[in-house]
């Protein structure tokens, strides 16, 4: 378990949220579980899954069935709020106000440009897909203290010539 709380909604955020999110956050706080925790018996990964709830990935039906089961929230709720598409970039104002969120747009902002020409000197020209995704989240520990460790790992996309 870990030693810090678990995530919560913030209540400034449903307005722009699916009507998912607070059944799925509510659920989640009166159980206090984890993303990590819930993603281990979903056998999913926790961003995938804190995803799921803020409405940016779509749930399988078995990820509905799992969380309903999990969470005790009845099955029907769940396939109903959970039916459709996600509706992507939609919680965030640009630039971000939070501080950890507005710090990693300061990364890209810092670093975007070295990003590209490594990325493009290594690869050529093309994206790095956002879609054929996947990343992580790990602490790492040492003698200067606690450190984040994100992974973005996207498939490398060619522009093709037309």
């Amino acid at each position: 378990m870990a030693s810090h709380p678990i995530a919560t909604l913030d209540a400034s955020l449903i307005p722009r949220l699916p009507a998912s999110s607070p059944t799925l956050f509510e659920a989640k706080k009166q159980k206090n579980l984890s993303f990590e925790a819930i993603a281990k018996e979903l056998g999913r990964d926790e961003v995938a899954i804190a995803a799921l709830f803020y409405g940016q990935a779509m749930a399988s039906t078995e990820d509905i069935k799992k969380l309903s089961q999990i969470l005790e929230i009845p099955h029907e709720t769940l396939e109903t709020q959970l039916a459709g598409f996600p509706d992507r970039g939609r919680t965030m104002e640009m630039p971000p106000k939070e501080p950890l969120i507005y710090r990693l747009f300061e990364v890209i902002q810092n670093y975007g440009y070295a990003y590209k020409a490594v990325l493009n000197e290594k690869f050529g020209d093309g994206i790095m897909s956002a879609i054929s995704f996947s990343t992580k989240i790990e602490k790492e520990t040492d003698e200067k203290g606690e450190w984040a460790v994100i992974t973005l790992r996207g498939k490398w996309l060619p522009y093709s010539r037309f």
